[in-house]
């Protein structure tokens, strides 16, 4: 006898055979069976964009801050290019660049995407020259622009993403001519 399972030895065969082969079959009955909950649909669904889709918008995104700010065409015949990039939103822009003092620049800042607050999304652009100026940037795809005159030797350009925005930033100085 086996006596932790129940069972009862006959002529040298287990009972323990024919009862696994009824709850295999019961088990997988009951696996394949369609229950009540697989035919509703999830009551919150969350759309989740593919990798490929979001690289896509992505690159979509850069390119309209691209073209807003003007990065890749030919400069203004009177303006000399400094330096100009693009970051994702949710990283900000800190960089600090280098001048010529006493001269005068335009700086535009272009934020381009999307966020998952109600309204308008925004960046929070922070530019320290002599002193710091602060100023919301909404993220779409118009460029800001700010006029340094009497330049310092550097300045110091900070974008923060606020709660919730998302997409890419970018940015460029020109040395206004003369």
């Amino acid at each position: 006898m086996i006596h932790d399972l129940g069972l009862t030895r006959r002529r040298g065969t287990t009972l323990l055979v024919p009862i696994l082969s009824v709850l295999s079959v019961a088990f997988l009955v009951g696996c394949s069976s369609e229950s009540d909950d697989r035919e509703k649909p999830p009551r919150d669904p969350k759309p989740s964009a593919s990798p490929s889709a979001t690289s896509d918008q992505a690159k979509a995104l850069e390119k309209q801050a691209q073209e807003a700010l003007g990065i890749g065409e030919a400069d203004d015949p009177g303006d000399l290019f400094v330096e100009s990039g693009l970051e994702r939103a949710s990283d900000g822009i800190h960089t600090n660049s280098g001048l010529s003092s006493g001269r005068s620049y335009t700086l535009s800042v272009v934020c381009s995407g999307e966020g998952a607050g109600e309204g308008e999304e925004e960046v929070r652009l922070t530019v320290t020259a002599k002193r710091p100026t602060r100023q919301t940037v909404t993220c779409d795809s118009v460029p800001v622009r700010q006029r340094i005159t009497d330049a310092p030797a550097q300045i110091r350009i900070d974008v923060d993403g606020l709660a919730g925005s998302s997409g890419t930033v970018g940015w460029r100085i020109d040395e206004l001519a003369k």
